[in-house]
């Protein structure tokens, strides 16, 4: 019985990528009533979110190797926590906004479960190869139908692959590129999905000069990416230096062509701060309403006189559920407790990437994570969507063990198999080899 629900699990966890690809896009269709606009709705999506983290949930008894447990445990202790506080919540919840906004909360403070799938290299491998099968073609109807905004939350794990460039063949590679060109054009006002997919073609210069970079210049990056954020969140709220007002030291307007609200192309001004408010709302509610330390939990958000009076008509409060700063939301739902445990998460995973790892794609991976450590102070917000689900993914195969142990040879047939399945059976090819070897069978031994 339990190989039969193994089975099963590991055919149907690597499809859920599909679900959550178009979640992530179901409230950013064109104006004018898509198929997405009759798709949209929440207690269906609820449901299916539900079920997705049910069989992450199996999948985690199924498919964690046990030598990654003890590297796991910043994530459990963050989900525990993240229990807690959702059931805090459901004791501060007053109102249908309130419960509303506890359900879709919950949801993405369990999607870090993900992680514990994500330690197991072949149930990665199958989840990128259905996503490129199935989900990456259906893109070219979305396109039609979604903002150009949207179009890098939709192609989210493409930015992932570009850490791979190197192994891919002329033809994966021609793939990747020309799939980040499309992100990139598309809507430069776009600003988080420029830099999302920017960021791993910058990282790729560790591959080019690895042979002169030590573990010791890249584990000095990878702290300061940690130690930048703190320091500039001091220099902000001492007032010494704002780097969100880009306007103060700039002349002139840097703009962009981007899409607003409605869906209008427009010129978009790229230096406009829009984060400083945020900071100072979501502070100074924590201070004003005693929970800085364990939060207020997913029900309820930040005191907002900004955004939270747009939403006053339906809860009589100025109140703003979440904000696109990831780390505004962890301090707002959890506190100062979660937040040290997100940091946790996102410090150990990217320390054994660079540290004790035997290939070079595991450290830029372990840079990748230290990267969006520092860009969850500026936004990466944290959703149910595909792109906070990328996020777990590349943290637990960044702590997984097996992808640590691989040789960058290794790396190149892995990558190699998410594009083609030609890969995946000479992969499995050499784990047999290599297991017929350890145990002493011969090529003969095993026609017997």
């Amino acid at each position: 019985m339990i190989d039969i629900n193994k089975q099963i699990i590991s055919h149907i966890s690597p499809f859920t990528i599909l679900f959550i690809a178009i979640i992530s896009i179901l409230s950013l269709s064109k104006p004018g009533g898509t198929i997405l606009d009759k798709l949209n709705v929440t207690a269906a999506w609820w449901m299916i979110a539900f079920i997705i983290l049910i069989i992450f949930l199996f999948s985690k008894y199924y498919f964690v190797d046990k030598r990654n447990n003890k590297n796991l445990r910043f994530v459990l202790l963050y989900l525990l926590w993240n229990i807690v506080c959702i059931i805090r919540g459901m004791f501060v919840a007053e109102i249908y906004w309130d419960w509303k906004g506890l359900i879709e909360n919950a949801m993405a403070l369990m999607l870090p479960i993900v992680a514990y799938s994500a330690t197991n290299i072949k149930l990665v491998q199958s989840t990128l190869s259905v996503y490129l099968k199935y989900a990456l073609p259906l893109f070219l109807i979305f396109a039609f139908m979604i903002r150009t905004e949207a179009f890098g939350f939709y192609l989210m794990p493409m930015s992932f692959l570009l850490l791979f460039l190197p192994a891919l063949t002329r033809t994966q590679k021609a793939l990747v590129l020309m799939v980040t060109i499309v992100v990139l054009i598309a809507d430069l006002g776009a600003r988080s999905n420029v830099v999302k997919f920017s960021i791993p073609l910058l990282i790729l210069l560790i591959y080019h000069f690895r042979k002169s970079l030590s573990v010791k210049t890249i584990e000095v990056i990878r702290i300061s990416l940690f130690a930048i954020p703190l320091i500039l969140f001091i220099l902000g709220i001492t007032g010494v230096f704002n780097i969100f007002k880009m306007s103060d030291y700039f002349k002139d307007e840097i703009t962009a062509i981007g899409t607003d609200e409605s869906g209008t192309r427009s010129e978009v001004d790229i230096t406009v701060d829009t984060r400083t408010f945020i900071y100072s709302e979501v502070l100074q509610s924590a201070i004003n309403n005693h929970y800085w330390l364990i939060g207020r939990t997913p029900a309820r958000g930040n005191d907002s006189f900004t955004f939270g009076a747009i939403d006053y008509e339906l809860t009589r409060r100025n109140e703003r559920l979440g904000n696109e700063v990831a780390v505004a939301n962890v301090f707002t739902w959890t506190g100062i407790v979660g937040l040290i445990l997100y940091m946790l998460i996102f410090y150990s995973a990217s320390w054994l990437a660079v540290n004790k790892s035997k290939n070079i794609y595991s450290c830029m991976m372990g840079i990748l994570i230290a990267f969006r450590w520092f860009y969850a102070w500026v936004e990466d917000i944290n959703n149910f969507s595909l792109n906070y689900f990328m996020l777990w993914l590349v943290i637990g195969l960044s702590i997984s063990y097996t992808f640590r142990q691989m040789t960058n040879k290794e790396c190149i047939i892995w990558a190699r198999g998410i594009f083609d399945v030609r890969y995946i059976h000479y992969q499995n090819y050499l784990n047999k080899k290599r297991k017929d070897e350890k145990t002493g069978n011969c090529g003969i031994d095993n026609l017997l």
